[in-house]
């Protein structure tokens, strides 16, 4: 009753969704300053050069990183579509794809030729244990939301959650895009 009198009037209803993403944005927002901070760094530390990385594995875990941004989308597509079993699978690919992408950061931690005590490696470990933070995060989020997503919780009408972190692991693979060049290939 209240919100047809609101209605009535000419009163805006409130409505959660947009809120969400309007928080998701502002987020986002700040971890781009970050981030941007952080690519920064990178190039203006003085007489900083590019150590030697492991070039095959930093494509292999970029290539495996984007792959994991379209099984995202994918299982966001098919919960749109009310298609449960495929949006199941295509999010537990993409928390496979992102475990894959993690482990492969921490593989190049143990076998990195430098040293975080020197210019490079302390940036490098940074940046990257950074955004190794925030994939692991990811990862929790869409567990949880695949849980959720299992028990039949979202459907076309009803699927905030699974967008929104779904835009988390686009973010958080755009910020990768940006430092993987600066980190493997700009000297």
């Amino acid at each position: 009753m209240a919100v047809a009198a609101s209605a009535a009037h000419g009163h805006a209803t409130h409505n959660p969704v947009r809120f969400n993403r309007l928080g998701l944005w502002l987020f986002f927002f700040s971890e781009s300053i970050l981030f941007g901070l952080l690519l920064t760094t990178r190039f203006f530390l003085e007489g900083i050069e590019r150590e030697h990385v492991d070039q095959h594995l930093g494509l292999a875990i970029t290539i495996i990183l984007l792959l994991s941004s379209l099984t995202a989308f994918t299982a966001e597509t098919a919960i749109e579509h009310n298609n449960q079993r495929v949006a199941n699978w295509f999010l537990m690919a993409t928390i496979v794809l992102g475990i894959i992408f993690a482990a492969g950061v921490g593989f190049e931690w143990k076998t990195a030729e430098f040293s975080r005590h020197e210019a490079f490696g302390s940036v490098f470990f940074t940046m990257t244990g950074i955004h190794a933070a925030h994939v692991v995060s990811g990862i929790g989020i869409l567990f949880l939301v695949w849980i959720q997503l299992k028990r039949g919780k979202f459907n076309s009408k009803n699927h905030w959650p699974v967008s929104g972190s779904v835009m988390y692991w686009h973010f958080v693979d755009v910020v990768w895009v940006f430092f993987y060049p600066a980190l493997y290939l700009v000297k």
